[in-house]
């Protein structure tokens, strides 16, 4: 039976359909606009860290931030409470916030150390209470669970034990609990740790690339404080053996302040002069005069005590530089070299090329810009313009009252080291804070590791830093090359075959070296117990106090004029 053309002909219609016809594939539909919704804090549950971050300070205006007060380079803090803010870590409670301003209530902020500008961390600490992956608590506070581990949202909250073991609560003493113990962990089926936010691996994702994360603390002690609970702080100053280019011939010979009979080259530190000077600096001392006194503050105690003050050399690789080690540049000149040597190449116990010592201190506490200050006269040791002695007559504040007038060393190379927390009465310096580093494995052995391991590899904080560690590299290495090229082109004969000196003698002007890329002449040198005097520490705070008209009062010394005057504005904080 034939079959109607026109049937056909509709049967097949939907063929001939054109494309832009058809209906429009999943793929190719237009997306929605992205809507960005308001952060709800209240749908997580919180928890007490602590952190542990490194930076460089050279591109910062010190750590702490003061809210109204614009400084020409961003501070460490500005971009620790931007990062925070940005990653929806923190939920301050103040509600009127404007632009520029930073206000940590409600966070339980709290900082270990205040580093100047310029000055690096290697091991900063903060406490700060943060968002938490942990389910929030559907019925107020879990029972039968000590109030000590419950936080304001009624979540429970792993706790370690406190560091002074006599500060117990009423309910008697808290059990120290191991970062992997599951017994509060067990109740939500939630692994403080596994199943936790990667705080440092978020966070750095987010910060500047001189700013690193490197550990996190899931337990901190009962009543942490990042900076009351750290008994003992630790610097390092980093400085060149030559500290500074060395002046050629016998005008570069100056005779040492205690032995005169010895003539040692200028930009060469005496590193066992300035080593006997820092052993001096060990104990509990007052350190009026090797400090900047902050009127503010009102502060008329400045005993401070030093557990380790001493010289070290840096172990390091084979550096450019090396025509130092010639004729003319070294520490001292030989009496003679073996035939056929030249004095390129007779390198003695003083012919190195550039060496890094640092200067080692770890102490209780310190001064506002006490470890400079100190730093500062160990130079004019090295340089012997001054005795080791030195050092008792500074600290004997009965014969020495008031501070001599001098320049405190440069900021660049201070690191703040390490911050550690030990337990209360403990004879050792060890930390008791239980850190997780980036990478580390949890303490169970059936565990797996923590999420985003985020140690080596694309994205991990040895990649972060190796980035900066080889552009910092470079700069030194085409430094270094174009030094020695700069020295061995033209007529090295003076160099290479100590054809004499021809320079003249000793000159008036005397280099003074204080940490910097080179030396600053300072004519005659006038030593530091016959210079002009500062006025007293009594009399700088008596006319701060009378300036600001208050009368200085028990209460001002306790808390200094500023928490003073916020206090009678604003009441307490906490």
């Amino acid at each position: 039976m034939a079959v109607p053309m026109l049937t056909i002909v509709d049967r097949y219609h939907p063929l001939s359909v054109t494309k832009a016809q058809q209906p429009s594939s999943p793929k190719s539909r237009p997306r929605n606009p992205r809507v960005d919704r308001e952060f709800d804090s209240a749908r997580y549950s919180t928890r007490f860290i602590a952190l542990k971050f490194a930076y460089l300070g050279q591109r910062y205006n010190g750590f702490e931030y003061h809210n109204g007060n614009k400084t020409p380079l961003p501070t460490i803090e500005e971009e620790l409470w931007k990062a925070l803010r940005k990653a929806h870590l923190i939920f301050p409670t103040s509600s009127t916030l404007t632009e520029g301003e930073i206000n940590w209530e409600g966070c339980e902020y709290s900082k270990c150390g205040r580093t100047d500008r310029g000055v690096s961390a290697f091991g900063q600490v903060i406490g700060i209470r943060v968002r938490s992956n942990r389910p929030p608590a559907k019925q107020g506070p879990v029972s039968n669970v000590d109030t000590d581990t419950t936080n304001s949202d009624g979540n429970i909250e792993t706790v370690s034990a406190p560091l002074d073991m006599d500060s117990m609560g009423a309910n008697g003493p808290i059990s120290a609990l191991a970062l992997a113990d599951p017994t509060l962990d067990a109740p939500l089926s939630f692994h403080s740790i596994h199943d936790e936010i990667s705080y440092p691996q978020l966070l750095n994702r987010v910060l500047p690339p001189d700013i690193r994360v490197l550990a996190w603390c899931p337990v901190p002690p009962v009543d942490f404080s990042a900076r009351f609970s750290c008994k003992e702080r630790r610097y390092r100053y980093f400085f060149t053996q030559p500290a500074f280019n060395p002046t050629y011939g016998a005008a570069g010979l100056l005779s040492n302040a205690t032995n005169t009979s010895t003539k040692r080259r200028d930009g060469w530190l005496d590193i066992q002069a300035m080593n006997e000077g820092a052993k001096r600096f060990e104990g509990l001392h007052d350190f009026r005069n090797f400090c900047k006194v902050d009127a503010s503050k009102q502060i008329d105690n400045f005993e401070r005590r030093i557990f380790l003050a001493e010289i070290r050399e840096v172990d390091h690789a084979s550096e450019p530089a090396a025509y130092v080690s010639g004729f003319g540049f070294r520490e001292f000149e030989p009496s003679s070299v073996p035939n056929g040597v030249s004095h390129m190449q007779h390198t003695g116990t003083n012919g190195s090329s550039p060496r890094v010592y640092m200067f080692v201190l770890h102490g209780s506490a310190f001064l506002w810009h006490q470890v400079r200050h100190m730093v500062a006269v160990l130079f004019l040791i090295g340089q012997g313009l001054e005795p080791p002695e030195i050092i008792d007559g500074l600290l004997d504040v009965e014969k020495n009252p008031q501070k001599p007038l001098y320049e405190m060393a440069e900021d660049a190379p201070l690191v703040l080291w390490d911050c550690i927390f030990p337990r209360e009465g403990s004879a050792s310096h060890e930390d008791a804070v239980e850190w997780v580093y980036i990478g580390d494995q949890p303490h169970s052995s059936d565990a797996t590791p923590a999420k985003g391991h985020g140690k080596f590899g694309l994205g991990g904080v040895v990649d972060d830093v190796w980035k900066i560690w080889r552009q910092k590299k470079m700069d030194e290495v085409l430094a270094g090359m174009l030094l020695n090229l700069v020295v061995g082109q033209g007529n090295c004969s003076v160099i290479e075959k100590g054809l004499g000196d021809k320079t003249g003698g000793q000159t008036a002007s005397r280099k003074v070296f204080y940490g910097g890329d080179s030396s600053r002449p300072r004519g005659k040198y006038t030593p530091l117990l016959q210079r002009p005097r500062m006025e007293s520490v009594e009399t700088i705070n008596a006319r701060f106090a009378t300036r600001k008209g208050f009368n200085k009062t028990e209460e001002t010394c306790d808390t200094g004029f500023r928490k003073f005057k916020l206090l009678q504005e604003h009441g307490p904080s906490d």
